[in-house]
């Protein structure tokens, strides 16, 4: 599977999802810079990389949100192209309308860096299809903004289509209903605040993360 990490000024996860790209599909992935305005051809997966792109100016995500290649991403994902956005890549599909809801500062004011529980809310889209419903999996945090919020109607929503991929099993920064990732109405777009890329090997602690990748390797080849 061709892959593709974008790469904005401040992120700092960038090497982070695509080694763990790289051990599992066997492929280097392209890393493509902000200011480029298109991307490779044949991509199977768009990965948007934590980090503070642009240094968390304005809102969290909210410049990068608007850089060149963002808008290759969005035509991408109108095309049905895989795109994952992992903390600050949340923040940043939030802000571009591809997610809905947004990003809000943790509710105890305090960065939150840890491993947490996770459990799997949804196990049918390309993203979980390697895990059972209902799985606790155990995932790193890093985030100082990453409590979910969106109007009560939208997130009746979102639970009723079944797009919540991700919960924390406990409170973690207040996000609503304790969602920590959500998919789009199309199913090929994931945000989620917790990096699956740092759980892919043994020597990270486990490998939780592994099977995100893994699954959907399966799924769209």
């Amino acid at each position: 599977m061709k892959t593709a990490v974008i790469v904005f000024p401040g992120s700092n996860c960038d090497r982070d999802i695509a080694v763990a790209l790289e051990a599992v599909t066997g492929s280097k992935p392209a890393m493509v810079w902000h200011a480029e305005t298109e991307l490779p051809h044949g991509l199977g997966l768009i990965a948007l990389p934590g980090g503070f792109s642009y240094g968390d100016y304005l809102r969290c995500g909210a410049i990068a949100a608007r850089s060149p290649v963002v808008r290759a991403v969005v035509e991408a994902a109108g095309k049905g192209v895989p795109v994952i956005g992992i903390c600050n890549g949340f923040q940043v599909l939030t802000e571009t309308g591809l997610l809905p809801g947004a990003l809000m500062r943790n509710e105890g004011l305090d960065f939150v860096c840890r491993d947490v529980a996770l459990t799997v809310d949804n196990s049918q889209s390309i993203f979980t299809s390697g895990y059972r419903a209902g799985e606790t999996l155990t995932i790193p945090v890093a985030h100082h903004d990453g409590n979910y919020f969106a109007d009560p109607e939208t997130l009746d929503r979102i639970e009723g289509e079944g797009r919540v991929a991700f919960r924390y099993a406990d409170q973690v920064n207040g996000s609503a209903r304790k969602i920590a990732g959500v998919i789009n109405a199309a199913g090929n777009v994931l945000g989620m605040m917790p990096h699956p890329e740092r759980k892919i090997e043994a020597a990270h602690g486990g490998a939780d993360g592994r099977r995100l990748f893994e699954g959907l390797l399966e799924a769209v080849g």
